[in-house]
């Protein structure tokens, strides 16, 4: 039994296919250049997301809007 947890350990998932891997990598990456690290946090990685201003909440809400509201 201890192999086979040495072989699903050692095997590669392959995300390129997925697309809500894929989405949770570009949604990250968008994000990427908001976040501070505190300079106490530096070396921790520790730190806090810059928020872009009011006009991103309203295209959130509006994008749920769309998502939610039924296609004729």
């Amino acid at each position: 039994m201890d192999e086979e947890c040495k072989c699903s350990a050692q095997r590669k998932i392959d995300f390129s296919d997925n697309p809500l891997a894929q989405r949770i990598l570009k949604e990250g990456l968008a994000i990427q250049d908001r976040f501070s690290a505190e300079p106490v946090y530096a070396r921790t990685g520790k730190g806090y997301l810059k928020s872009v201003g009011v006009s991103e909440i309203a295209e959130a809400k509006l994008a749920m809007k769309r998502e939610s509201s039924p296609v004729p």
